[in-house]
This record gives C-alpha cells, structure tokens and sequence, in this order.
C-alpha cells in the first residue's frame, strides 16, 4: 500500500508540471512547454492508475487533485507573482486540510 501512495504523490506532482507546461505552452503554440505538457499528462495518467490498483478511486482522485492544485498554486504565487492574499492562502490550507483528513480517515 505505501507504493499506492508514492505512486500517487508522484502523479500529482506530474499532473501539477502538466498545469504548468499548458500554461506556459501559450495555448500549444510553443513546441518545448508543449511537449513538456504531453510528457507530463503520460506520466500523471500512469502513475495514477498504478496508485488506483490498491487504492478506491474517490480517495486517489480527491488526493492527486488535491496536491496537484497545491502544486500550482505555489508556482503561480512563487514564480509568476500571483496574488497570495489572506484568504486565497486560507483556502488553500482548507485544501490541505481536506487532504490531510482523508489521508488520516483512511484504511488504505
């Protein structure tokens, strides 16, 4: 079960550098972001389903999503300047909480 798990954290990290690179692709346009952005979508889509071979699909899914928004929405405040105002940084802890507890809850 601990692989499900580093399966999973590794596909959210996949799925926030798949963000990431559309992002900066410039609506596919760019030829390097863009085949950044495939590369990544592969990964995150394989190291999902390997997580989900030990894991139910609602737990994997909420918890790669989850991660994979923390992901970027520290990339957009750190690199991009994005704003991290009070409460979007509040409601990213709710996040982060939200992934805590069902990790916690968990019987996987």
């Amino acid at each position: 079960m601990r692989t499900a798990w580093i399966f999973l954290v590794l596909a959210a990290a996949a799925e926030a550098l798949y963000g990431i690179a559309v992002f900066h692709s410039r609506g596919f346009k760019l030829l390097w972001p863009t085949l950044g952005a495939l590369v990544a979508g592969l990964i995150t889509t394989i190291l999902l389903g390997l997580a989900m071979r030990q894991m139910p699909v609602g737990l994997a899914f909420a918890i790669w999503s989850g991660l994979a928004t923390l992901g970027t929405v520290a990339y957009g405040i750190i690199a991009l300047g994005e704003t991290a105002s009070f409460v979007r940084l509040a409601l990213v802890v709710v996040v982060l909480a939200g992934i805590v507890g069902l990790k916690i809850t968990s019987t996987h």
